[in-house]
């Protein structure tokens, strides 16, 4: 621990080439470039899945499939693979970048087919009854109503994105996996617990801001828990039952109370 707070506060690590101001802003490049590209592929393809209700067979399989691959293998072979076609920094920088969106294409797909395939049917037939074209409905009402669960795979995504892209420091690239592997190589643990601090913290930092965005864009309503919202729509269900079972109590009471006025002897 001495050492971690040794590395950690000395301003000399933090300023210059290869600082950890630097190693942080090339992270945020790799995992917010990954993220989008992730997010262009994954989106679509959650939301024709979700509406149109095909190939729901191919989410679980290539969600269950992409999660069992080995990252740092998978990174390795696309490096072989992709290196010797490009020069530069791209024989690394491709690669490794393919990989995290390989990783991050799962979270997001789920995510969203998950939120469009969970739309209240009713919500989806008064929209159809209102004339509106299956492009309409998925515009207004599907993609409104799947937002929450959208930000949830944006959100998995990302934290699992920056939390491996230290791989990248392992084919010569930067980030915060710098730390890593070069404090491994010196054997300087403090440098290794610091930069497995910085990404913790980052990763932290990021998903409270995606946190933030989503309460800006999603309705409140929608941001409720699932039983909370399961729960109000059986209390509106409920209501005009009760409200039925009322008035007929109060008829039946009216029924008692006649048929007593009607037993009773006249006084006249």
């Amino acid at each position: 621990m001495n050492a971690l707070w040794t590395w950690l506060f000395d301003p000399a690590n933090w300023g210059g080439a290869g600082g950890i101001w630097q190693r942080i802003g090339e992270h945020l490049i790799y995992s917010g470039v990954t993220v989008l590209i992730a997010s262009l592929v994954a989106i679509p393809l959650g939301l024709w899945i979700g509406h149109t209700g095909k190939g729901r067979l191919l989410v679980v399989n290539l969600v269950n499939g992409i999660r069992a691959l080995p990252t740092l293998g998978l990174l390795f072979i696309a490096v072989l693979l992709l290196g010797p076609r490009l020069s530069g920094d791209l024989a690394f920088l491709l690669p490794a970048i393919f990989v995290l969106v390989v990783l991050a294409i799962p979270p997001i797909l789920a995510g969203t087919y998950s939120g469009v395939d969970e739309v209240d049917p009713s919500a989806r037939d008064a929209a159809t009854g209102m004339g509106m074209t299956p492009g309409q409905v998925l515009r207004d009402v599907e993609i409104p109503c799947a937002l929450p669960l959208i930000f949830s795979g944006i959100r998995s995504a990302t934290l699992q994105v920056i939390a491996t892209a230290t791989i990248a420091a392992w084919v010569s690239l930067g980030g915060l996996g710098r730390f890593l592997n070069d404090g491994q190589a010196s054997q300087d643990y403090g440098q290794m617990a610091g930069g497995a601090l910085l990404v913790a913290v980052l990763a932290v930092l990021v998903d409270l801001v995606l946190a933030g965005l989503q309460r800006l864009l999603v309705s409140p309503g929608l941001s409720a828990p699932r039983q909370t919202r399961r729960r109000r729509r059986g209390e509106a269900d409920a209501a005009p039952s009760a409200g039925a079972a009322g008035a007929a109590g109060s008829g039946s009471a009216d029924a008692r109370s006649v048929s007593v006025d009607a037993a009773e002897p006249s006084s006249t």
